[in-house]
């Protein structure tokens, strides 16, 4: 049988004893001083970033000045030289848009080494930690210590019924509580779904003001409302710009403990919401928004935005639709469904009940959908969500007649190119012809109100 593999975090609490928390306080900080150490190596080399070059140079003068165990003193050259990948790919992308006219700043990311603040330790499973009965085994600079944990029971039962297989983890330290976490990668096999285990195809359209808007082919709608994110970001942004201003020390502690606090709040919120999506049995429709902010329109930053503008562009950066797409890809898998992006060109200009396609059908681009053809009129989120679910349905049969998952079928297209801009007009044109009623629909797929 074929399985398919899906990894997962599981966030463990370490219960830590007064001698062991200091144990860990001094791997961790003796692994975040090797960082910084092998940083201001690769800064002195051209600013490389092989690891294997890292490793050469440094491996022995981080075993003995920070005396880490062998295989976390390859770990920080690893980390090291995946930082400066990152930041070699920024300065690459800085010099297309200078080039393009997009931005006039250059990136200046590598002018001085990167230093590494947080106190967290990259661990590889058997090596460095391992699940033993009394907890967990964990290596640190005076031998190995095995504490006991707690997290959530699904990742508990995961873990100790053995159906998960640990992969590698991280130690993660929150200075608010003063608590070490075990960050734990877990990989779950689970069997290949067929398209005949699909018991329902669904739509997924996501946005702002409504996070995300659900409907399947039943028609059973869900609207997911955004306002208390965008309500609590303008909250944390009113505080952070008055702390900013007052600038003293007490206002720079208020500050830091702010920090991550948004973040925490919107993940929060899109686990919440993806759980609610990600319903067993289903083939999940997800847009395809890759480079979406690219493709937006230019937006006036700086000195000659507005307000209104300025607001615009933070609720634009602050939006997390990726993030939520993520979980219900990896939620799904877990409730023996499948997620699958499809093309998002015209979802929410295109009619679903006569195929009429126009940027007029969205009066003033707001949340009112008005057909210039046949005069339907719906909500414009629920609008795209119909057509999403209406091209994931496609996708399910053009699955059931090939036995390939994709949004892109080659054999169907001819093209040897799937994603080539004549394969996207083909996918496209076959997109034009669904309806949502059964009256007005082609050969392809009909179903009714």
């Amino acid at each position: 049988m074929k399985t398919m593999k899906q990894v997962i975090t599981a966030k463990l609490k370490l219960n830590l004893l007064t001698e062991q928390k200091t144990l860990l306080r001094e791997v961790s900080l003796a692994y975040r001083d090797a960082l910084n150490y092998v940083s201001q190596v690769a800064f002195d080399n051209n600013r490389t970033s092989s690891a294997n070059k890292l490793q050469k140079l440094a491996y022995y003068d981080i075993r003995d000045n920070f005396r880490l165990p062998a295989q976390m003193a390859c770990n920080v050259c690893r980390q090291v030289g995946a930082t400066y990948r990152t930041l070699w790919t920024k300065v690459k992308q800085n010099s297309q848009h200078r080039k393009q006219g997009k931005t006039k700043k250059r990136y200046k990311g590598l002018d001085k080494p990167p230093q590494f603040v947080s106190r967290t330790c990259n661990l590889n499973y058997g090596r460095d930690f391992s699940f033993v009965k009394e907890g967990i085994s964990l290596i640190t600079l005076q031998g190995r210590i095995k504490v006991s944990y707690s997290g959530y029971y699904k990742h508990l039962g995961l873990i100790k019924s053995g159906d998960a297989k640990a992969k590698g983890a991280k130690i993660y330290y929150t200075p608010s509580n003063k608590t070490y976490y075990l960050l734990v990668s877990l990989e779950i096999e689970k069997p290949d779904i067929e398209p005949a285990d699909i018991k329902r195809v669904s739509g997924v359209d996501v946005g702002q003001r409504y996070l995300a808007v659900e409907t399947d082919t039943k028609n059973q709608v869900s609207f997911y409302n955004g306002k208390s994110t965008i309500h609590k970001a303008n909250h944390y942004q009113r505080r952070r710009k008055s702390l900013q201003r007052k600038g003293t020390r007490s206002a720079k502690r208020r500050l830091k403990k702010l920090s991550g606090r948004e973040r925490r709040f919107r993940a929060d919120v899109n686990h919440q919401v993806s759980k609610k999506v990600a319903k067993s049995n289903s083939l999940i429709g997800l847009e395809d928004l890759t480079h979406i902010r690219e493709r937006t329109n230019p937006r006036r930053k700086g000195k000659k935005a507005s307000r209104k503008q300025k607001k615009a562009n933070r609720k634009q950066t602050s939006w997390s639709f990726a993030e939520l797409q993520s979980f219900i890809d990896y939620k799904a898998v877990l409730n023996d469904s499948l997620a699958i992006k499809v093309d998002a060109d015209y979802t929410s200009q295109s009619c679903p009940h006569c195929g009429h396609t126009s940027k007029g059908n969205r009066p003033n681009k707001g949340l009112t959908f008005h057909c210039e053809n046949c005069g339907f009129d719906l909500h414009a989120d629920l609008v795209g969500a119909r057509n999403i679910a209406m091209r994931t349905l496609l996708v399910r049969q053009d699955w059931a007649s090939t036995g390939s998952l994709s949004a892109c079928p080659d054999d169907l297209s001819g093209l040897s190119d799937v994603s080539s801009d004549e394969a996207k007009a083909m996918r496209l044109s076959r997109f034009m012809e669904l309806r949502w009623t059964a009256e007005t629909s082609p050969n392809h797929i009909a179903f009714s109100d």
